[in-house]
């Protein structure tokens, strides 16, 4: 059984954050946000798509409306407006009326960018966010907060749009760089420093374990800081 997180909004249920070890459980959540009758976009970028993409297009091809992917070029530069009217191009040739739905597949720059075009396509549009770097997993994904970049300024341009699920698959941080995966730990030890002492001093006790991505210990890790960013924008959106 899949660990749960729910996150309120406005004190109101808004979404969960489901814990898996595989994307084995991600059609069973989307059923149950009505996909069977809906067309459903991953949006992800050219690295995540050769690891990724072809494995969750094989679980929805068949089980809903239509199953596509739009593919960017990886990067922080590729996180701006003239990549969001490319999706919004891509997905007008397809049919996307506001019924449908928006998979987030990559770390924080997709899932700021779908985000963002889910927010803003016929004024707005169901998304779910499937990080895959660490980073994403214990912060950019929560919260709702979407945005790009204009020019030489860093997300000046976007918009506040809650996510109908987070999945998180531990098992992708296993594809990461030790530069990645650090980039993500270091959020995760200032989760520890700013809010939670205990968890502080669990990952200096089992830093070996999280160095040798064991999966509970990764699970668990996860867990916690997800929980304190949820805390977070619970208090503040």
């Amino acid at each position: 059984m899949a660990q749960r997180l729910p996150v309120l909004y406005n004190k109101k249920p808004c979404y969960d954050i489901v814990f898996q070890q595989s994307f084995d459980g991600l059609w069973e959540e989307l059923a149950e946000l009505g996909a069977a009758d809906k067309r459903l976009c991953i949006v992800t970028d050219s690295t995540v798509d050769g690891l990724y993409a072809a494995q969750i297009l094989k679980f929805l091809e068949g089980k809903c409306r239509k199953a596509v992917k739009y593919v960017f070029s990886a990067g922080e530069e590729h996180k701006n407006l003239d990549t969001v009217r490319d999706v919004y191009r891509f997905l007008i040739e397809e049919g996307f009326d506001r019924k449908d739905m928006l998979v987030a597949l990559g770390g924080g720059v997709v899932g700021d960018l779908t985000g963002f075009t889910a927010a803003t396509y016929l004024r707005g549009i169901d998304f779910i966010q499937v990080p895959t770097s660490l980073l994403a997993q214990v912060d950019s994904s929560i919260g709702g907060k979407t945005g790009v970049d204009f020019r030489a300024y860093k997300n000046m341009v976007g918009a506040f749009h809650q996510p109908k699920l987070v999945y998180m698959n531990i098992s992708v941080l296993q594809s990461l760089s030790r530069r990645l995966f650090n980039s993500g730990f270091g959020e995760i030890i200032k989760h520890g420093l700013i809010k939670d002492a205990d968890y502080y001093n669990w990952l200096r006790v089992n830093a070996t374990k999280i160095k040798d991505m064991d999966a509970d210990a990764l699970e668990y890790m996860i867990y916690v800081s997800c929980n304190i960013k949820r805390e977070v924008v619970e208090k503040d959106p």
